[in-house]
C-alpha cells in the first residue's frame, strides 16, 4: 500500500484522463465510479498547520486508513484513489478541514473516529456532536470525562487549547487549577508535550509553618499539594508516581524555573497572584518551542507582603494587548465547589466595595 502526504510545489500523482472532481463542504460528495478519483476540498481559511498535524501525522493517518493518497497544494486538499476510499475519507477530512477553520486542535486520534462517524452525516448533522466533544477532556484511564460546568469554564477550557498563554483569574472553587491540569493531561497523552511542569510560589498563607523536616522536595511538597490532588483525580496513582519519577511530570517550586528554557511542555503557574514582578518575568520568559503556559491567580487572596507588588497584577496592564496571550476571568457563578463557597465571594465581594 503506497502512503503518500504531499505539501505544496510537489506534481499530481494522476496522469491524463483520470476524473478530477473538485468539491467544497456544501457540495454532494457521492460519487460512484469504478476507477480511481482524484478530489479537491477547499481549505481556506482553515489553519494548515492543525489541518496537516505534527509532521503531517494527520493526513498520514488520514491516508493509511483509507488506502489512498492525500495532497495539500496551496488552499486545496487533494485526496486520491478508489472512489469508494475516497468518499469514506473525504467525509472525515471535511471535519478535518472544520476543526482547522475554527482553529480547535485534533490530532491522529480524532481522524480515526471522524473516520467512525455515520457515512451519512453532514456538517450540519455534526454541529451538536462536534461542539459537546470540543468541551470534554477525555483522559485515559480516568473514571469519566472531564467536562466545564459553566460557561466560564468552557470559555476558559476553549482559551486553553487555542493559545499558547492563558491567563485564568478568578476566585478559589472557580476550577482555575483542575482545567489546567486537565488540558495538561490530555495534551500529554496525545503526545503534543513530552512533559508536564507544575509550579507555584511557595508563599505562607498568613500563617508561619515554621521548620519542616526533610529534604527539598519534601519541604515544599506542602505548598504543591492541590496540584497533585489535581493530577491523582485524573491518572492512576501508579502512573503520576512514575511520570513524576521519569521527570515526565515535574512538580517544583518557582525557584527552580530561574535559568531553564522549556521546550515540548505544558507549563503551569499557580497561584500566581502570590509571584512578585521579577517572579513572574522569570517565569514568563522560560517559554520554549511547542510549548504552553497557564497561569492561574485569585487577586483576592494575594499573600505577599506588598499586595500592590503582586505580578499577577501587573501583567493585566502589561500584556493584555500581546496577540497570543488570552486573559480569561471566571467568577462566583463558575464556583464548583459547596453551594456555600459562592455566598461567601460574593459577601466579601460586596464587604471590599
Amino acid at each position: 500500500m503506497g502512503v503518500k502526504s504531499l505539501w505544496e510545489g510537489l506534481p499530481s500523482r494522476w496522469g491524463n484522463g483520470r476524473e478530477r472532481i473538485s468539491a467544497t463542504p456544501e457540495q454532494n460528495l457521492n460519487v460512484n465510479t469504478p476507477d480511481e478519483i482524484e478530489r479537491h476540498l477547499s481549505i481556506d481559511g482553515a489553519d494548515q498547520q492543525l489541518l496537516a498535524g505534527v509532521n503531517d501525522l494527520n493526513f498520514t493517518t488520514l491516508a493509511r486508513q483509507c488506502d489512498i493518497r492525500v495532497v495539500l497544494r496551496r488552499e486545496t486538499l487533494i485526496l486520491s484513489g478508489r472512489a469508494m476510499d475516497v468518499d469514506v475519507a473525504s467525509r472525515a477530512a471535511l471535519r478535518m478541514i472544520r476543526y482547522a477553520r475554527m482553529r480547535r486542535q485534533f490530532d491522529a486520534v480524532d481522524v480515526q473516529r471522524f473516520l467512525k462517524m455515520a457515512p451519512d452525516q453532514t456538517f450540519e448533522d455534526l454541529s451538536s456532536d462536534e461542539n459537546e466533544r470540543q468541551s470534554e477532556v477525555a483522559l485515559a484511564g480516568a473514571k469519566r470525562a472531564i467536562r466545564p460546568k459553566s460557561p466560564g469554564q468552557d470559555q476558559y477550557l476553549g482559551a486553553i487549547r487555542t493559545h499558547d498563554i492563558v491567563v485564568g483569574i478568578g476566585p478559589a472553587g472557580t476550577g482555575k487549577t483542575y482545567v489546567a491540569v486537565a488540558a495538561a493531561v490530555e495534551a500529554l497523552n496525545r503526545n503534543r508535550v513530552r512533559r508536564i511542569i507544575l509550579t507555584r510560589p511557595a508563599v505562607e498563607a498568613g500563617e508561619t509553618l515554621g521548620f519542616l523536616p526533610g529534604d527539598m522536595q519534601e519541604k515544599v511538597d506542602p505548598y504543591l499539594r492541590p496540584l497533585y490532588d489535581a493530577l491523582e483525580d485524573m491518572m492512576p496513582p501508579e502512573r503520576v508516581r512514575k511520570a513524576i519519577g521519569d521527570a515526565v511530570i515535574e512538580v517544583a517550586p518557582l525557584a527552580y524555573m530561574r535559568g531553564r528554557t522549556l521546550s515540548d511542555a505544558f507549563l503551569i503557574f499557580d497561584e500566581a497572584q502570590n509571584a512578585t514582578t521579577a517572579q513572574m518575568k522569570m517565569f514568563l520568559t522560560r517559554l520554549g518551542p511547542n510549548s504552553k503556559t497557564v497561569i492561574t491567580g485569585d487577586k483576592t487572596q494575594i499573600d505577599l507582603p506588598q499586595p500592590e507588588k503582586s505580578g499577577l497584577l501587573e501583567i493585566e496592564s502589561i500584556l493584555s494587548g500581546v496577540n497570543g496571550i488570552e486573559f480569561v476571568y471566571l467568577d462566583e457563578a463558575d464556583v464548583v465547589r459547596h453551594q456555600l463557597v459562592k455566598e461567601i465571594i460574593r459577601a466579601y465581594r460586596d464587604s471590599d466595595r
